[in-house]
C-alpha cells in the first residue's frame, strides 16, 4: 500500500555553491603532494565542469512526511529522512561560507549510523532559516497528528479482537459438531 506525500516546499540553492566546491577541492589538492600537479587541470576546466554538474544535480524537497535530498556528479546520493526521525537541525558557518553567503544545514536523526554524527548536510539553501523553520513546523504537525492516528489504531485493534472472538466462536461450534 503506497502512501502519497504532498510537497510542502522545494528548496532552491545558491549558485555560490559552484565557487565553494571549486575552491574546497582546490584546497585539498593543494595540501597533498600528489594533488599539486592536478591543480592546473582542476582550474583549466575540470573544476568548473564538476562544480556546475554538482549544482545542477542538487535537489531537496520537504513533503508532509519526509525530507528528500539528491546530490552527486559521478556517485549520486539520494536520501529520504522521515520527519519524525529528525532530532536536530544545526547551522554551520565559517568565514568562507559567510563570504559566499552560504550556510550548511546539518540534519541529525534518531539512531543515526553515521560516525560523523549527521545524516545529511544541505549546503547553500536560499533562505535556509525559513526552510529550517518549515521543516520543524512540518515535523510538529506530523507529531500532533500521530496521537489521533494511534487512537484509530486502538479502535482497529478492538475491531480485530472482536473479529477474532467471532472466529473463535465459529471454530468452537464446528469442533462441537
Amino acid at each position: 500500500m503506497a502512501i502519497h506525500s504532498t510537497l510542502v516546499q522545494k528548496a532552491t540553492f545558491n549558485e555560490s555553491i559552484k565557487t565553494y566546491i571549486l575552491w574546497l577541492v582546490a584546497f585539498f589538492l593543494a595540501i597533498t603532494i600528489v594533488g599539486i600537479p592536478l591543480l592546473l587541470i582542476w582550474f583549466l576546466g575540470l573544476g568548473q565542469y564538476i562544480s556546475k554538474r554538482y549544482y545542477e544535480n542538487l535537489s531537496c524537497q520537504l513533503t508532509d512526511r519526509h525530507l528528500e535530498f539528491k546530490k552527486g556528479v559521478l556517485f549520486k546520493v539520494e536520501k529520504t529522512i522521515p520527519l519524525e526521525n529528525i532530532q536536530d537541525l544545526t547551522f554551520l558557518e565559517n568565514p568562507i561560507l559567510n563570504y559566499l553567503d552560504l550556510k550548511i544545514l546539518k540534519i541529525e536523526t534518531a539512531g543515526h549510523s553515521n560516525p560523523q554524527g549527521s545524516d545529511m548536510k544541505l549546503i547553500g539553501i536560499v533562505n535556509s532559516v525559513d526552510f529550517k523553520e518549515k521543516v520543524l513546523n512540518q515535523r510538529e504537525l506530523l507529531k500532533t497528528a500521530a496521537p489521533s492516528n494511534s487512537n484509530q489504531a486502538f479502535g482497529d485493534n478492538d475491531q480485530i479482537v472482536g473479529l477474532l472472538t467471532d472466529i473463535k466462536a465459529i471454530l468452537n461450534a464446528i469442533k462441537d459438531k
